[in-house]
């Protein structure tokens, strides 16, 4: 029997090409037309496979979540709580490094997806077995969502232009380097992310002293 021309369609090639469409374009560029197109089939064809657009969303989503190292938090990995935050943090950036435009998506909350449900699981039961109450736990997994979500919708560093003269001291006279910010782009997010996270975790290390005092 000859051999189909083109690879016969799956849930994975439909998450790989919706993903590429959203790096490259957003997540508005994403439809059943311009997906069908770019696998080479029908549009009905996608649907035995997905039911609507947001589902298929939803698996790009979960594909970068299931990105995430979380083996920081298995027992006998040797870290306690804010180790395991800390290294946990720096994966979940840089799974996410490369899809800003998915962050909407992720921002929603894990809802029915497995790998972004595994990922709540394990950072909420780190957080309880080390001592932290089921609610203080909760707040940290929010708030460490929050602040690594928001560390990937955009560079700062890349936000300024690399031209002396768009900064004229005369209106702006704190920022006659600012021009040189867009060419040190990774030095300097990667310094603010780790500047926030180091401050956030000490936070949570004085409210963890203070939990653990008699």
């Amino acid at each position: 029997m000859a051999r189909p021309r083109k690879p016969l369609l799956s849930r994975d090639r439909i998450v790989e090409a919706a993903g590429a469409l959203v790096d490259a374009e957003g997540l508005e560029a994403v439809s059943t037309r311009r997906l069908a197109a770019a696998l080479g089939v029908s549009g009905p064809s996608l649907y035995n496979h997905f039911r609507t657009k947001d589902e298929i969303l939803d698996a790009v989503a979960d594909a970068v979540s299931a990105r995430v190292d979380l083996s920081m938090f298995e027992a006998g990995s040797g870290r306690d709580w804010r180790e395991a935050l800390h290294a946990w943090a720096h994966s979940y950036r840089d799974a996410l490094a490369g899809h800003p435009n998915l962050v909407p998506v992720l921002a929603r909350g894990p809802g029915r997806r497995p790998a972004g449900l595994r990922l709540a699981d394990a950072v909420f039961g780190a957080m309880t077995a080390a001592g932290w109450p089921p609610a203080q736990a909760t707040r940290i997994g929010a708030l460490m969502r929050y602040f690594i979500l928001g560390s990937a919708v955009g560079s700062f560093a890349r936000g300024f232009v690399d031209d002396r003269e768009a900064y004229d001291p005369a209106d702006y006279p704190h920022l006659g380097r600012a021009h040189l910010l867009a060419e040190r782009q990774r030095e300097v997010d990667e310094g603010a992310f780790e500047t926030g996270l180091t401050a956030l975790l000490d936070g949570l290390s004085l409210q963890y002293a203070a939990l653990r005092r008699p």
